[in-house]
């Protein structure tokens, strides 16, 4: 495997063998970093410093910023931080635990690892990172994979609606009031046009949000200002390998689910602006900021329909 700027390349032999190659290399670097503990501690802590030094800017800045500015966290919360496995919640993860080490300590936090049927290798591999990286996570099992399954139409609708709710099942009986997901910058703006292009509505991905079935539950994403390219270079730096999709629905083909092909084509053509004009991805980003209701056809509020027309007359004059 060769990482090369923000492109993570996958040799010959193992791309022939598909996700499983990678995989395979995955636990097998993983298994000779934790086999030597004196190893694994100076990874876990360069990992550290390097949230705090380093990647100062560029992670723990816009982690704090987003925090302050959308009010995420809270004296008095308890948070379930929820990780997949992959390099955002791993990343996620890392940045909660250093703010309550060597913070004001004035919220609680778990971190939960929802296994919805990985396989074998996937969820080894997603322990032993956290093990590497001195995340003191508790795991438990769904059947989340098996379900979505039998759905045709959209699996991957279902499976994320069933993951979200198994997680604030979970994170509510363990006493949290708040799950935090992983999402970043690139997911905020990448949501936001296929909300356009492929719902035909304009809304975004919001930093935290209500729950709709779990009375007093939060919502909150603490990524939200983060750069996808900047936690790929945090995971080069520390030489750290996450599992991408482990759907057992995807992990056979090239293309992955709807969702996350309709993902791949945004990202692909935001990633195209951008090279013509660089304040692309911040426009889009800008616009959710921007929103003025009275140059919108119609809008909903609270699930109820505003249309321009209905006090259109009381402008006149």
């Amino acid at each position: 495997m060769e990482i090369t700027g923000d492109t993570i390349t996958i040799s010959s032999d193992e791309l022939s063998k598909g996700p499983r190659g990678y995989a395979d290399y995955m636990l097998r670097d993983l298994e000779d970093k934790l086999s030597d503990d004196a190893r694994a501690e100076e990874l876990r802590h360069r990992a550290e410093r390097s949230i705090i030094k380093k990647y100062r800017k560029e992670l723990w800045g816009p982690f704090t910023k987003a925090l302050n500015v959308y009010k995420l966290i809270e004296p008095g919360d308890s948070i379930a931080v929820c990780i997949s496995g992959g390099k955002d919640s791993m990343l996620m993860a890392k940045l909660i635990q250093e703010l309550y080490l060597h913070g004001e300590r004035n919220f609680e936090v778990k971190y939960l690892v929802m296994d919805p049927g990985y396989s074998e290798a996937n969820l080894r591999a997603v322990l032993g990172n956290a093990r590497l990286l001195g995340i003191p996570v508790e795991s438990f099992r769904t059947e989340i994979f098996e379900a979505a399954a039998g759905e045709k139409n959209s699996p991957c609708y279902l499976c994320a609606r069933m993951r979200r709710g198994y997680l604030y099942s979970k994170a509510r009986e363990l006493g949290c009031n708040k799950i935090a997901l992983g999402h970043h910058y690139d997911d905020v703006i990448e949501t936001t046009l296929m909300s356009m292009l492929y719902g035909g509505q304009v809304q975004t991905m919001m930093p935290k949000l209500h729950s709709k079935h779990f009375p007093g539950m939060e919502l909150i994403r603490p990524m939200y200002l983060i750069r996808e390219a900047d936690i790929i270079r945090w995971c080069r730096y520390n030489t750290l390998h996450f599992i991408q999709c482990a759907c057992r629905l995807t992990e056979s083909t090239a293309g992955g689910g709807e969702l996350s092909s309709k993902r791949a084509e945004v990202k692909a053509l935001i990633r195209r602006l951008a090279s013509a004009d660089p304040q692309v991805e911040s426009s889009i980003f800008r616009s959710m900021e921007n929103v003025s209701l009275d140059a919108v056809i119609a809008y909903k509020q609270r699930g109820v329909r505003h249309h321009f027309l209905d006090d259109y007359h009381a402008g006149e004059g």
